[in-house]
């Protein structure tokens, strides 16, 4: 779903309530000021995933306000994520004011008032969650609210390069995916905000979404023949040992759920139109195993016969 401004020329004024109408219903009602003689045109475009919107906004300078009364007519209990992709925003919440350069991110809730400029062109993108959705400490959100948080490590890189890619991918999920993705979104942001407080969460509340993070990276780069614990932890900035603990949850290893990945692919492969082009020591490279002779072994381990016989089986049942 998008909204814009109407295509056909608009006078100042009238281009500003255009704007303000579709600020207020993407959004939260703002006031909003522009800071330039005339409104450039602004784009706002949104998708829905589960309890959670993704608003993908470009316009040019201008000042947002979220004032009591404006509360009071419309007590939206949401939290807003914001991921700054061009120009620089000042954003003022319970006391603390900070400046979100390109790459940072920022939260806002909207049941308090707050207020944001943007003195130049701009593009975001805002993650919008439903509050009673977040299981933090209200103090710790408040405590948080008007900060830059720099994605270069820790828990601020897994929401924000998770984020970012949910941004990407939002048109092309379906009602199902975008639930869990959801979901996932907002296990990261507790994780980061009990993180940034001290807190330790308790077992289980994100371990769910970082495993599932960690299985993706996985799935991702099965045919590198060089991935390995230590690399797929440095990839998704968590310890080697938490790592492990992910997957002793499930009653396994990180090593044998991939090899086990692997050999599911391969054994897609063996029966599919490709084989006659690879061959079964060409599949084995594909997937990441680079000797043959540990691949049979592992296939004949998992499967109960060769790859050769598992793939004449296939043919000779059509």
């Amino acid at each position: 779903m998008s909204a814009e401004p109407p295509a056909e020329p608009l006078s100042a004024a009238d281009r500003a309530e255009c704007w303000h109408q579709t600020v207020a219903s993407a959004f939260v009602p703002m006031a909003v000021e522009f800071l330039e003689d005339e409104p450039s045109p602004g784009t706002i475009t949104a998708h829905r995933l589960g309890p959670m919107r993704v608003l993908q906004v470009q316009a040019g300078p201008q000042a947002a306000t979220r004032t009591r009364r404006m509360i009071a007519r419309d007590d939206s209990a949401a939290l807003i994520l914001t991921l700054q992709q061009r120009g620089t925003s000042l954003k003022e919440q319970d006391g603390r004011e900070s400046l979100i350069r390109p790459g940072a991110f920022s939260l806002t809730d909207a049941s308090r008032t707050f207020r944001k400029r943007m003195g130049e062109d701009f593009v975001f993108t805002s993650f919008h969650f439903p509050r009673a959705e977040l299981d933090v400490h209200e103090r710790d959100l408040r405590a948080l609210t008007a900060t830059a948080f720099d994605p270069a490590a820790g828990s601020a890189a897994l929401v924000a390069t998770y984020l970012a890619g949910i941004a990407r991918e939002a048109p092309a999920l379906d009602e199902a995916v975008g639930r869990r993705a959801a979901a996932t979104a907002l296990d990261l942001l507790a994780l980061l905000i009990d993180d940034r407080c001290g807190r330790e969460r308790p077992k289980g509340l994100h371990g769910a979404a970082s495993l599932e993070r960690v299985k993706d990276h996985i799935r991702r780069n099965l045919g590198d023949p060089d991935l390995s614990p230590p690399g797929i932890a440095e990839a998704n900035h968590i310890s080697l040992r938490f790592l492990h603990k992910l997957f002793q949850q499930e009653g396994t290893t990180v090593g044998a759920w991939t090899r086990a990945q692997r050999l599911d692919r391969c054994s897609r492969d063996l029966r599919g139109s490709t084989a006659e082009d690879l061959g079964v020591a060409g599949i084995a490279r594909r997937w990441g195993f680079v000797n043959s002779s540990h691949f049979s072994r592992a296939f004949r381990a998992a499967y109960g016969m060769t790859p050769r016989d598992w793939q004449m089986l296939g043919r000779s049942q059509g």
